[in-house]
């Protein structure tokens, strides 16, 4: 078993990085190489400010390359919830954000010709209980009737020809995606370097300071100016930002991922070739690779670690959780098993805007892959004095009580979800 992550180990290196030290003074200097740095510098350097992006690590080593590879289009939350607490409109357009940004990513991908495997699956939001189905159908009718007509409601009967395991119905989003989340990302960085965007890798920030209107930001490798900045680093924010490391609680997310499956296997597990998602609190995730392995994930353990040690126990969990809903896969050996953090808000929408002179893309509750290209590029719009299409701006984002960076509280979250997992 490989304890990679699948989309690292099989997607190209990007060579587009520079070498050398890090100096020079920039429009806009980009915090974080995943998928919102990269689509806004792309964006940027396409209208020809001068950009740079600095990665700690490499391209994509965060969230990018670390999630299920999953483009669901709609809200993670009930869209009855969100119209609860974020009233009508804005629960609207957060819900169309989404789908505007698989349209987003479909587009650019197709002009610069990236080769991600980007396909329109479809998402399953399945009840894994018999009176979870209710509440699918309830939301439904909701989504359905105001905000989007291009989802359906799926009994059990219906999921034969879907999944091989019992769900007891299932709200089908139909303009959801996948992709080759790691080819993604290195064909987005060749993007932004074709078009002019300085990148750098194994520049980890260490000091942010404003003097005179302008950005001094310091790396090992040496420090550059410029007269924007944007970060765009979730989970993996440093400390030296500490307004949004009090805001974004980091979680563990953890995946597994088969041998690739046999025809046979495929159809007696997922021959609806989706992406899935059930009703669980604690709940896991999945899909079929490019190659036909499945990629199972979840939550596992609430931990904020993730290490050779970590991802091992919660992959032996997800495996045990796998072999519950696929039983016919038990004899299917398990070859990759990798974690990453997730930046989590307390009430799992993601944030964006400007605060105390910088801007910033964040937050996204485990829904990234499929948002964050979208607002780095709406961010990036709105740096060059453009028209503001960001959907979160001026949303209310209060610190989590007691939190200053590390979640000390995960455990008892964990503790919490597992009984209304247990009695609901």
């Amino acid at each position: 078993m490989k304890f990679v992550s699948y989309w690292h180990d099989t997607a190209p290196v990007f060579q587009g990085a520079v070498e050398g030290p890090v100096e020079g003074h920039y429009d806009v200097a980009v915090i974080g190489g995943g998928f919102t740095g990269l689509g806004a510098a792309r964006q940027l350097a396409k209208a020809g400010a001068r950009v740079v992006v600095l990665e700690g690590e490499r391209i994509g080593w965060g969230a990018s390359g670390r999630n299920g590879g999953h483009l669901n289009n709609g809200l993670a939350h009930s869209y009855l919830a969100a119209k609860a607490e974020l009233g009508r409109e804005r629960a609207i357009a957060v819900y169309k954000a989404f789908d505007d940004s698989i349209d987003t990513l479909e587009a650019l991908i197709a002009e610069e010709g990236i080769d991600c495997d980007f396909r329109r699956a479809g998402k399953l939001k399945l009840a894994s209980k018999p009176q979870h189905f209710a509440g699918l159908a309830k939301n439904f009718e909701a989504v359905h009737a105001e905000v989007d007509p291009d989802t359906a409601l799926l009994s059990a009967a219906d999921l034969k020809d879907e999944i091989g395991s019992t769900f007891y119905g299932a709200m089908l989003s139909k303009k959801s995606a996948m992709m080759h989340m790691g080819r993604y990302a290195a064909g987005l960085a060749e993007a932004a370097s074709r078009h002019g965007a300085t990148i750098f890798e194994n520049a980890a920030v260490t000091r942010h300071a404003q003097k005179d209107g302008r950005h001094e930001l310091e790396t090992g490798r040496g420090r550059v100016t410029a007269d924007n900045v944007l970060v765009a680093t979730g989970a993996y924010t440093p400390s030296n930002f500490h307004y949004f490391r009090r805001r974004i609680i980091a979680v563990g997310s953890f995946i597994i991922a088969t041998r690739p499956l046999t025809e046979d296997e495929v159809r007696a597990s997922v021959p609806g070739n989706r992406t899935y998602v059930n009703s669980m609190n604690i709940g896991n995730y999945f899909r079929l690779a490019p190659d036909n392995r499945l990629i199972f994930g979840g939550r596992a353990r609430f931990s904020a670690t993730s290490d050779q040690s970590s991802d091992a126990k919660s992959g032996a969990i997800l495996k045990e959780s796998l072999h519950c809903i696929f039983p016919q896969l038990a004899h299917v050996p398990i070859e990759y098993c990798w974690g990453g953090l997730v930046d989590m808000t307390k009430d799992r929408y993601p944030r964006a805007g400007y605060h105390d002179g910088v801007w910033y893309a964040m937050g996204y509750s485990g829904h990234g892959a499929q948002l964050s290209t979208h607002l780095g590029m709406a961010l990036a719009d709105a740096i060059l004095g453009g028209a503001d299409t960001n959907p979160l701006k001026g949303l209310d984002w209060p610190p989590v009580p007691g939190h200053f960076g590390k979640p000390w509280f995960l455990p008892l979250v964990g503790l919490y979800y597992r009984m209304l997992d247990r009695i609901r």
